[in-house]
């Protein structure tokens, strides 16, 4: 059965998002089904803990409260980053390749910032039943996020004018 530590969940999203950058960085690769998926988990997975995981974790005296800010500040630049790479029309040209760099430049600082703060908090704060609790709903939130289509250029732009208000 899968694991449902919402810290192994998150791992697994950030692991896929890797593989995914490595296929769009390949020009023999189909880069622009690449990027719809990376687009759709992208989104899927920052709404999902924005919604239940990072409040969740703010309750906590052990997590920093700044950290959880500090991570959705960090959404906002990646959706603004892949907004940026969905609006350009060809996947071969160098505009394509600059704005995918911008990109994974983003979206691995927050990773990798998320994993030695935030999912290291939550590792050793909070208990594996509330890590369990917390990852059910992170996984039902992402589908729902998933299923909505969420990665639509029409979405992410919304998204990005919003967190720009």
């Amino acid at each position: 059965m899968p694991s449902a530590d919402v810290v192994e969940l998150i791992l697994q999203d950030h692991r896929r998002m890797e593989e995914l950058f490595r296929t769009m960085r390949n020009v023999e690769a189909d880069r622009a089904a690449a990027l719809e998926e990376f687009a759709d988990l992208l989104i899927a997975h920052a709404s999902a803990e924005e919604d239940k995981v990072y409040p969740a974790l703010r309750r906590y005296k052990n997590v920093d409260g700044d950290d959880v800010d500090h991570g959705v500040h960090e959404h906002h630049e990646a959706n603004a980053a892949l907004l940026a790479l969905l609006e350009v029309d060809d996947t071969a040209s160098a505009e394509w390749e600059d704005k995918l760099e911008e990109l994974v430049t983003a979206v691995n600082h927050h990773a990798d910032e998320e994993e030695r703060t935030l999912l290291n908090d939550a590792r050793q704060n909070v208990g594996d039943d509330r890590r369990a609790e917390l990852g059910r709903m992170f996984r039902q939130s992402r589908s729902q996020y998933l299923e909505a289509g969420c990665g639509s250029v029409e979405n992410v732009r919304k998204l990005v004018a919003s967190a720009d208000d």
